[in-house]
């Protein structure tokens, strides 16, 4: 069963939070919401609090395939600023593990140096942030094992890539049209 550790920061983007952790779970993924706070309860951009199922500091990161990062600002700009978090990004890297980022969020990657030689895309304003990445302006991107995605707008699109990358696009496919997701 894939794991993924989902980070919650003080005002992060709830769609791009809520969003995956419902379509991965949905996939019959094991998927936590893990707050950098020592609180449990963690209020989004939008003032829309959401309880985390744990803390950093008690996450048992051996056990996940991914960590994902929602963004939104102040959120991605929190997410930056744990030391913690960011020495577990770089762990995930050198054990080939998989990373997602969305929104403002991939600028956690870029100042990690886990971008460098990589496609990776973000919220428009922020490509000067993704350090040493080729920076495409796509809605997803995927290079080896670091997935990113512009906002909330391809939260559904970034959520469904990631089952893609677990499980095979057909599987994929079969969760969108269940959950009526129109294709281009």
């Amino acid at each position: 069963m894939t794991r993924i550790a989902i980070h919650l920061a003080s005002g992060f983007e709830e769609t791009e939070a809520i969003v995956p952790t419902d379509v991965w779970r949905r996939a019959g993924f094991h998927v936590e919401l893990v707050s950098i706070t020592n609180n449990l309860q963690v209020t989004g951009g939008h003032e829309i609090t959401v309880l985390a199922d744990t803390t950093f500091d008690k996450t048992d990161y051996s056990a996940f395939d991914m960590i994902f990062l929602p963004g939104g600002i102040p959120g991605a700009t929190n997410l930056d600023n744990h030391e913690g978090l960011k020495n577990q990004l770089k762990n995930f890297a050198d054990n080939d593990k998989v990373i997602g980022a969305i929104c403002a969020a991939p600028l956690v990657l870029g100042h990690t140096n886990l971008l460098k030689g990589k496609k990776a895309t973000c919220f428009p304003g922020f490509e000067d942030e993704l350090t040493g990445a080729k920076v495409t302006g796509n809605p997803i991107e995927t290079d080896g094992k670091i997935i990113t995605g512009t906002g909330a707008g391809v939260a559904m699109q970034f959520a469904l890539t990631v089952v893609a990358f677990f499980n095979g696009q057909e599987v994929s496919d079969k969760l969108a049209a269940k959950m009526q997701v129109q294709k281009d």
